[in-house]
């Protein structure tokens, strides 16, 4: 039985949708775009990988911030 984890299915859905022009996207397009990201977002943000993302952005920023001191 072949299982899909709902993060990469929304995940491709994703890549495949900013792959397009930018000319061909409607007001609802880039909506609908938005709202399976936040999705994507919700789902990947309590696993580890999610976790990973976070602090490393959390390391880049910090570093910013001491940089522009």
């Amino acid at each position: 039985m072949l299982t899909i984890n709902v993060a990469v299915l929304l995940a491709v859905i994703v890549v495949w949708r900013l792959r397009r022009r930018t000319e061909a996207r409607s007001r609802f397009d880039e909506k609908l775009t938005v709202v399976i990201v936040l999705a994507l977002g919700i789902l990947i943000a309590p696993t580890p990988a999610g976790q990973g993302i976070l602090n490393f952005l959390g390391e880049l920023t910090s570093g910013v911030t001491q940089a522009s001191r």
